[in-house]
């Protein structure tokens, strides 16, 4: 991801701190890069793990609407198969089906990640897979399970960040939204870390993507509460 992208990244909106609106959509920015053939496949991957979520979130049925940016509005209701890439494959059953999706989604973003000599997208993936797998296993271990049976593409895991502090913070909070707020922070201070800010490159596109798929989780989640809490 070593392209120069002076006029795709100027003529952005500057994202807003974590927390904030955000200022274009998922769907708005793949419309703007979308004649960069180097940042259509990167920022596509990212964009939609955000899609997946939102396809999870309905099949489960907390939520009732999605809005897909990548997925078409029938594959992210779940009434047409995911694409080749993403629709999960032959194995043996898991214990939260949704994650064979996960499994797949990561792989898949570490190829593209490799075929690209993506930096950026290589940490993501690494980053998100420790990440999550710590996660897994701290839940495990406190209900008294095995942590493997609920780890998805370990292999792609490996991060050197410590992850003890954040679990830690994410156990305690008080509920469902301060424990992901945990989460968002430290993913958005990682991405600050390693954003490749001003170099203009295919790098600083993926960055701003994923920072941006923060802010609208962020957004979204803290409407659906305040709209609990007015009904």
């Amino acid at each position: 991801m070593a392209g120069c992208n002076y006029y795709a990244i100027s003529a952005l909106p500057t994202l807003p701190d974590l927390g904030a609106p955000p200022p274009i959509s998922p769907a708005d920015l793949r419309e703007h890069v979308k004649a960069h053939v180097s940042l259509r496949r990167p920022v596509d991957v990212l964009l939609v793990s955000d899609d997946l979520l939102q396809r999870e979130a309905l099949l489960a049925g907390e939520i009732e609407e999605v809005e897909p940016a990548v997925l078409s509005r029938e594959q992210a209701l779940g009434a047409e198969a995911l694409p080749a890439e993403l629709a999960p494959e032959e194995e043996p059953a898991r214990r939260i089906p949704s994650d064979a999706v996960w499994a797949k989604y990561f792989r898949h973003a570490a190829r593209v990640a490799r075929d690209l000599g993506g930096r950026l997208l290589a940490g993501w993936v690494m980053y998100e897979v420790s990440l999550r797998n710590a996660l897994v296993t701290a839940r495990a271990k406190s209900l008294g399970l095995e942590p493997a049976d609920y780890q998805v593409a370990p292999e792609l895991g490996g991060s050197d960040e410590d992850f003890s502090a954040v679990v830690q913070e994410w156990a305690a909070a008080p509920n469902p939204l301060k424990g992901q707020q945990v989460l968002d922070r430290a993913r958005w201070a990682w991405l600050v870390d390693h954003e490749a800010w001003f170099s203009f490159s295919d790098d600083e596109v993926g960055a701003y993507a994923a920072k941006l798929l923060l802010l609208v989780r962020w957004h979204r989640l803290t409407q659906e509460a305040d709209d609990e809490e007015r009904t």
